[in-house]
């Protein structure tokens, strides 16, 4: 297959385990999501306290960026994934530790390392994807890659719905509020070790994946230099308009996809209260359009790049865009069952953006794109800045007499647009 096989190399296997990276730190990602309504629960916090969940998640991600494109430099895009890989499953193993201190906090620092490890994955793992093969094939080959993250994503979705909110004890919001000190202890332990056992799995997966890594010849790939020269070559990457505009345009696309992904669940759980139900079963209930979405999103991603054999990638990204601007638009005027269908809808639009701004970005950086790479990532904290922002107007409950969660979708609105221009720029 030309897409695998460059100049003699066969990168066959080592895109199959790569790739299967993709997946695992998609599950870590949207396993995550739920959490912050599940951690606001379990420790009485607004949602607002809540989305501190994601900024530690997201800091690691921009924390370890630069210092993971230096490792990478400095010996390979192999030893970047296993020190990724080692950094995740430690985060995982945390959570044990941090339930017994029966705290908030260590959760968080927790997330970080965890995350940290992410950054190094996806540092080294999607320039190393672009090396397989020929720079031509090469924004296709990620996609493809990329297509597997959302099947992580899915597995992460379908865990925290089943293992984590469904097991929770159903006492809601109100009641847990009430509670005595001890009553408070006791039912946030049980939650706790409910919340935990998700994660010491994934570390004893991702342990297992370390090895098998560790013991596999993986080719080089075009990663043979080892000169830093890390302040010339940020300026002379971040000097190129498609690179920079890049790195922005990633920093409001992630932090919209988290937006979407996130407050679905606050989104959801307010209507089907309304209608009702019990605020366990609402919340759920809404975890399950979550996973609708996140089908949705993962048809998308095969379609879409499908359709760049065919199609510019800037200007699929500029109509796709558009298209969730329009979803988002109705999310925020539909105080409906409808409002949610195009909440849902936005996943379909979004699945293409990552890996093509992430491609169109680093396209002609040469060795340079491991530096590329770690700003592209550092792009990820717009998964910890804006969520935080959206969840304070969520908080206010309404504004002007209108839904406050409704108003709130105005932020992923904005950095829509702000990637539609980016794609016209770029078609």
């Amino acid at each position: 297959m030309k897409l695998l096989h460059h100049k003699g190399v066969s990168y066959v296997l080592p895109f199959i385990l790569i790739t299967a990276c993709f997946a695992l730190w998609g599950f870590a990602n949207d396993i995550t999501n739920p959490m912050v309504k599940a951690f606001s629960k379990i420790f009485r916090m607004s949602v607002t306290d809540g989305t501190l969940v994601q900024v530690a998640f997201y800091g690691g991600y921009f924390a370890m960026a630069f210092p993971a494109a230096i490792f990478i430099r400095k010996y390979s895009y192999k030893a970047g994934i296993l020190l990724g890989l080692a950094l995740y499953a430690i985060g995982a193993f945390l959570f044990f530790p941090a339930k017994l201190t029966g705290e908030f906090f260590p959760f968080l620092a927790a997330y970080f390392i965890l995350t940290c490890g992410l950054s190094f994955l996806e540092t080294s793992a999607n320039p190393y994807i672009l090396s397989m093969g020929s720079e031509e094939t090469a924004t296709r080959r990620l996609n493809l890659a990329q297509s597997f993250n959302p099947m992580g994503s899915l597995l992460g979705m379908f865990v925290a719905m089943n293992f984590i909110q469904a097991r929770l004890d159903p006492m809601e919001s109100t009641e847990r509020a009430n509670l005595s000190g001890e009553e408070f202890a006791a039912v946030r332990d049980s939650d706790l070790s409910i919340l935990i056992t998700p994660y010491l799995i994934i570390g004893l997966v991702i342990l297992a994946m370390f090895l098998t890594i560790r013991f596999v010849n993986m080719p080089k790939g075009k990663d043979a230099s080892q000169k830093i020269n890390f302040i010339p070559t940020l300026k002379r990457i971040f000097s190129l308009p498609r690179y920079r505009e890049g790195v922005i345009a990633q920093f409001f696309y992630v932090g919209a996809q988290i937006m979407c992904w996130t407050f679905i669940i606050q989104y959801g759980t307010r209507l089907f209260m309304l209608e009702g139900m019990g605020e366990k079963e609402a919340e759920v209930l809404s975890q399950q359009y979550n996973i609708v979405a996140m089908v949705i999103f993962c048809i998308s991603r095969f379609v879409c790049t499908f359709l760049l054999r065919y199609l510019n990638a800037g200007k699929l990204l500029m109509i796709l865009a558009i298209a969730a601007g329009g979803f988002t638009l109705g999310t925020i005027l539909l105080d409906n069952i409808w409002g949610l269908y195009c909440l849902v809808g936005v996943s379909a639009c979004m699945s293409l953006m990552f890996p093509t701004i992430y491609g169109i970005a680093l396209e002609g950086l040469g060795d340079d794109a491991k530096f590329g790479a770690a700003g592209l990532i550092m792009a990820i904290l717009g998964g910890s800045i804006l969520p935080p922002l959206q969840a304070r107007i969520i908080d206010l409950e309404s504004i002007g007499g209108f839904p406050a969660v409704n108003i709130s979708f105005v932020l992923p609105l904005i950095c829509f647009v702000v990637v539609a221009i980016y794609g016209l720029r770029r078609r």
